[in-house]
């Protein structure tokens, strides 16, 4: 057993209780009525990176919520680790389905349950306590700086600027996140590829107010018959997308690493099951592997309008509206994607209604190369820790940082995450495995230590 891994056994429960804390504050960054204990968060991170042995540290001021930045420089010979994570979480909304509050951590079957356990304040927590396993045993391998921002869950606008304002002081040689998920923890797996996105708000417009459904139904068009209409047109009935051009520069993957991409388990029965649903669903010709990584998409995350208050009003409503995402692959711009979406949408729009495409965020797809010494690092310390070889795999999520690290400050991001796909992420109920969370703790100072060696 590793030094670093029974410090971790002595303090496992402090390590949790920390966490725990952590989590009962309600970091929610798109609500501004939640700013205080965004910052509040932001000082927790801080006074736990002080207590672990960082120096140099600051709470970054931004165009809004702040960065965490704290540093640990033992030898500038060595090679520079900089961590990345984020301390804010989604909305935990719908309130009444958790089955405890969000943000009265529970720990109930092995299980930490409360909003952000697992995105991203477990997994990000983790990354301090190794620091603090590696400071305190003396195993520190690599100088490490660390990076915790406050605005991941609503695009991270003032990162790039932050970012592109720091580059000596942020200069490393890779940047390690944990932010995915593994395959399970029987199977794990690293993820070197990532979608990007595209994010966009829509409303139609009918009438110039409310109207009553009996008077006017019938003879004025209805925005949200309409909006629906018009949502079902933009996928044909093999699944594919319809906006005009939206698949030109979508990158081609050949038939070998497709055939490779497949060979991760995956007990589609079992996923059935987990999600309540009888049959899986997609795009023509692609398995569930490829539909969830590989493959663009396009989902409604919300749509609204009219009366949904309890009991009836006949109310024929002047607007409606919907939140629209779309999931990119190599080679597609959000930006591009974007002005397609709102020119196809503009364009689809019947002339009894009025439509506009209001953009929020967006982020490019990512791909990092498996043959790098990071990733070598990574890869040698989840075989180390978990007795099996990861795979490695595209996630069909988005993390938009990862390709503004290497736009910006020419670095790779060695995505090493410890959450599992039954987290719940951004729903109810989340929660993180105590196992992954000490699995974390432990696995990374082995990447440290392997990253210095392999750099030599």
């Amino acid at each position: 057993m590793s030094v670093t891994t029974n410090y971790l056994n002595q303090n496992k429960d402090r390590f949790l209780n920390e966490l725990v804390d952590l989590l009962r504050i309600p970091s929610v960054s798109t609500d501004k009525s939640f700013e205080g204990d965004v910052r509040r968060a932001a000082e927790f991170i801080k006074s736990k990176l002080e207590e672990a042995g960082a120096d140099n540290l600051e709470i970054c001021e931004t165009g809004g919520l702040p960065i965490v930045y704290g540093e640990k420089i033992i030898d500038p010979a060595l090679p520079t680790v900089l961590v990345y994570g984020h301390y804010d979480v989604q909305p935990a909304d719908p309130l009444e389905l958790w089955d405890s509050p969000p943000f009265e951590p529970q720990v109930k079957d092995d299980l930490i349950i409360a909003r952000g356990a697992s995105d991203d304040k477990g997994q990000m927590y983790m990354h301090i306590k190794a620091f603090e396993s590696m400071m305190k045993t003396d195993t520190l391998a690599c100088n490490v700086k660390f990076m915790i921002e406050g605005e991941e869950e609503i695009g991270s606008d003032n990162l790039g600027p932050f970012i592109a304002a720091n580059k000596e002081k942020l200069a490393a040689d890779v940047v390690l996140v944990s932010d995915t998920a593994m395959l399970s923890n029987e199977n794990p797996s690293i993820t070197m590829g990532l979608r990007g996105l595209s994010y966009v708000e829509v409303e139609v417009t009918g009438p110039n107010r409310d109207l009553h459904s009996g008077i006017y139904g019938g003879a004025v068009a209805n925005p949200i018959n309409v909006l629906s209409k018009m949502i079902a047109s933009l996928t044909d009935e093999d699944n594919r997308i319809t906006v005009e051009g939206f698949y030109d520069n979508v990158a081609t993957i050949s038939d070998a690493e497709r055939t490779e991409m497949n060979k991760a388990p995956l007990d589609e029965e079992k996923y059935k099951s987990d999600l309540g649903i009888d049959a899986v669903h997609g795009e023509k010709g692609y398995t569930t592997l490829e539909r969830a990584s590989i493959r663009p998409t396009l989902d409604v995350n919300g749509i609204w309008g009219g009366y949904t208050a309890p009991g009836a009003k006949t109310v024929l409503p002047s607007k409606a509206y919907a939140k629209i995402s779309m999931r990119l692959v190599p080679n597609q711009s959000s930006e591009e994607i974007t002005e397609k979406f709102v020119k196809h949408f503009e364009r689809i729009a019947p002339p009894y209604v009025k439509v506009k495409v209001k953009p929020h965020h967006g982020g490019e797809p990512a791909v990092t190369p498996t043959d790098s010494i990071a990733y070598q690092a990574a890869s040698q310390a989840m075989e180390e820790a978990f007795g099996k070889k990861p795979i490695p795999m595209r996630g069909g999520g988005s993390i938009p940082i990862v390709a503004l690290f290497e736009e910006l400050l020419g670095l790779k991001t060695i995505l090493m995450g410890f959450g599992l796909d039954s987290n719940k992420i951004h729903s109810p109920n989340e929660n993180f495995g105590l196992f992954n969370y000490y699995k974390g703790i432990e696995t990374i100072p082995l990447f440290y230590k392997n990253f210095a060696e392999l750099s030599k």
